[in-house]
Parts: C-alpha cells; structure tokens; sequence
C-alpha cells in the first residue's frame, strides 16, 4: 500500500481533531471569560504532562513530514490493521466532537474547574467521566497504527497514563465543587469506560 494514502488520512483525522479541541477551548476561554493557568497542577506534575505532550504532538507531525525520520521505530504491520488504525481514528474524530459540544464551556487545560462551570452528565459524559483521556489516548495509537510506527502508539498509553495520575486530583476538586452530587455520578459512571451493570 502506499504510505502517502495512510500519511493524507492520519493527516486528515489529526488536523480535524485538532481543529474540533481548538475551536471549544477557544469558544469556552472567550464565553467564560476566563484563562486558566496550567500551573493549578502543580509544576513537577506539569512539567511531565508538558513535556510528554509536547513530545506526543511532534511525533506525528514528523511522520507526516517525513516518514523515514521515524523508519527506527517502524513496526511492520500488515495493511489491515494500518486500515483498522484509520477506523478507530475517524471514530475517535467523532467522539473528540460529541465530548467537545457537550461538555462546552466546562473544559478546562488543568484539573481546576471553570467558575460558572456546571455539571455535564450528557453526552458521553453519561456514561464515563473523563472521556477526552480515554478518547485522546485512542487517537494517538490509532496513529501509531497509521503510522506503523510504536514510538507514537507508546506515547499515547504513557499520555493516558499521566492524565490518569492527574485524575484524582481533578475529582477532588469535583467534589469540592458540586459535592454528593458529583459522588452520585460517580457512582453511576465509569472513570475512563463505561461501568459495566453488576
């Protein structure tokens, strides 16, 4: 198969995806009126996330520039799961929309809450509480299979698990805020999946 036809499409998924996360954040920051400083987190934590973050977007976009820049981490994968890789991405294009233009002006860059920010238990968010993580995390190994690359697929799981660690620290300050009402939801909804009816 030609690498340029996987190279257009992951090009496509990613730059939507990222247009999708632009236009919210933006929509939330200007309706709001508020810009959140990333330094809530605390600054080892940040640092971390900043640094796998950056390092996470680069990637890609190496790859798309030029594929044999990341020949060393090249997996060999056949044709179908590099197309499978192409599905779970336009899916995850899909998702990052539905979880964007439901929880609207509530997103936020850190594990702090928006002033006027409400409880949004529609959308995805009915059934799990941080989608953007599971969702994200999906989207970047979706493009390591695009990419037939397992530098960029492994960064995804380590972005989900550093969003996984900054979690409880985003439920507390939930719970802070909406109190045993945020308790109910948690008790009905999963963290990263849907919570499967014992």
């Amino acid at each position: 198969m030609n690498e340029n036809i996987f190279r257009i499409l992951a090009a496509f998924i990613l730059f939507t995806s990222i247009g999708i996360s632009s236009y919210f954040r933006r929509k939330a920051d200007k309706e709001t009126g508020e810009k959140i400083s990333r330094k809530v987190d605390g600054s080892v934590l940040m640092t971390v996330i900043k640094v796998l973050g950056l390092v996470l977007w680069l990637s890609p976009l190496v790859y798309l520039l030029n594929p044999a820049w990341m020949a060393w981490s090249k997996i060999g994968l056949p044709d179908s799961l590099r197309w499978l890789g192409v599905g779970i991405g336009i899916v995850c294009t899909g998702l990052i929309y539905w979880l964007f233009s439901s929880i609207g002006s509530g997103i936020s860059p850190t594990s702090a809450t928006r002033k006027q920010h409400t409880l949004v238990t529609s959308g995805p968010y009915h059934w799990v509480r941080h989608p953007l993580y599971s969702v994200g995390s999906s989207m970047f190994i979706s493009f390591g299979m695009m990419a037939d690359n397992w530098f960029i697929a492994v960064l995804g799981a380590l972005a989900f698990i550093a969003m996984a660690i900054r979690t409880p620290k985003e439920e507390a300050n939930l719970i802070a805020k909406f109190g045993d009402e945020y308790r109910e939801y948690m008790k009905r909804t999963g963290r990263f999946l849907p919570r499967l009816k014992s």
